[in-house]
């Protein structure tokens, strides 16, 4: 098997939760990411079909770099702070500032935590940004469970505990029930988490723990060990894992079907297909008038068509290229793809003389049935003798 050319930038990296850090030529960070297993992840950009957004970042990218993190939540944390700090093109280019979420600590005696988006007028301190909502909002309710904190006023003693504080994840400031100065303690060491310093936390949990031993505050030394037992060992995977599954499951499979028609070599076309999700998608077929062929040479007719077609970053790659033909048109194809570094799978369905066989070359991917590269195909032959036919709606041709 061919060795993919990016191998090198994933290969050493290892299979445990992190961020990631992709650089172009120049040094400079395009790209931020986190990941429960990091070479997993940032392999998949370089092995599986991707977008035309995430195509030209694959291209741009010559380094990748990590930060590794001792659980998904401080990988969502630490992958904010980077983003906040290198604004990476990829990640900030296609959002407006109202898309980002941040969590927010207000201006009060008693700060409460709230998550806002970037639009809210600002009533304190800010975290983030956080690119999507519902990881950080599964985060933060973690959080709450390890240290207890406030989203709403502070009420007084003699006031009815609210609810949150019935089952601890509010340490008791609807009802006078913690002083000041203890509060504040713990909304610092959530800004510190929160500003991806977790490990600074947990250093001064085990002093304070330690301290508290020496003074035979054992009750105190005791819920100081749960707390840092939980931060060392958060069980929230599905921060990020959800995330990924949901990715997935919204995203489209698209497959791009070509055919060759001409008369003796004379006035060639090339069709272009689209199928996504297993139906046609009309509006983005398109004919290419053959330029450089002038003999019936099916091979140097697909070899240009796809060539031509790759110029064309803002069409998404497909999951995978419908050859209608056999071996030699697929490989033609792919020497095509090697040559632009495109890693998509090429599939061939050759026909017979009466165009009655489906002769499957090459592997077919797992999103893709064979009775819809079969449609893909014959659509692909109709489309192309039909406009060959007319070879007009020049507006169409590219």
């Amino acid at each position: 098997m061919e060795r993919n050319p990016k191998a090198h930038l994933y290969e050493d990296l290892p299979s445990t939760p992190g961020v990631y850090l992709m650089r172009n030529a120049k040094g400079t960070i395009i790209y931020v990411g986190k990941a429960v297993n990091l070479k997993r992840r940032v392999s998949s950009y370089f092995t599986r079909p991707q977008d035309a957004r995430i195509s030209a970042l694959v291209r741009e990218v010559v380094r990748v770099d990590h930060e590794d993190a001792g659980s998904a939540l401080e990988a969502l944390i630490v992958e904010a702070a980077r983003i906040k700090e290198f604004l990476p093109f990829y990640n900030i280019e296609q959002k407006d500032d109202k898309s980002f979420t941040y969590v927010e600590f207000t201006d009060e005696d008693f700060p409460r935590i709230q998550l806002v988006r970037a639009r809210t007028p600002i009533q304190g301190k800010r975290y983030g940004p956080f690119l999507a909502d519902r990881p950080i909002r599964e985060g933060m309710r973690i959080l709450r469970r390890i240290i207890p904190y406030a989203t709403h006023a502070p009420g007084k003693p003699g006031d009815r505990p609210c609810f949150d504080y019935q089952i601890g994840l509010c340490p008791g400031t609807c009802a006078g029930l913690v002083d000041k100065r203890m509060y504040r303690a713990a909304v610092r060491k959530l800004e510190l988490i929160l500003a991806g310093k977790q490990k600074q936390v947990i250093a001064q949990l085990r002093r304070s723990m330690s301290s508290a031993a020496k003074s035979l505050e054992f009750e105190k030394a005791e819920k100081i060990k749960r707390t840092l037992f939980a931060l060392e060992h958060v069980n929230d995977t599905s921060i990020i894992t959800r995330e990924e599954v949901q990715r997935d499951r919204e995203r489209t499979v698209r497959v791009e079907g070509y055919d060759i028609s001409n008369t003796m070599g004379n006035q060639s076309v090339g069709s272009m297909v689209v199928f996504v999700n297993g139906e046609p998608e009309k509006a983005s077929y398109r004919l290419f008038k053959i330029k450089s062929v002038s003999q019936p040479d099916d091979y140097a007719s697909l070899a240009e068509v796809i060539t031509r077609r790759l110029k064309h970053p803002e069409w998404p790659l497909p999951d995978a290229f419908l050859i209608d033909g056999g071996a030699g048109q697929v490989h033609a194809v792919k020497a095509v793809l090697r040559e632009a570094g495109v890693k998509v799978p090429v599939v061939g369905i050759a026909k017979g003389t009466e165009r009655k066989r489906n002769d499957v070359i090459g592997v077919v991917p797992h999103t893709v049935s064979v009775e819809t590269l079969i449609r893909v195909r014959d659509e692909a032959h109709r489309f192309a003798i039909k406009n060959h036919r007319r070879m007009r709606g020049k507006a169409m041709f590219y």
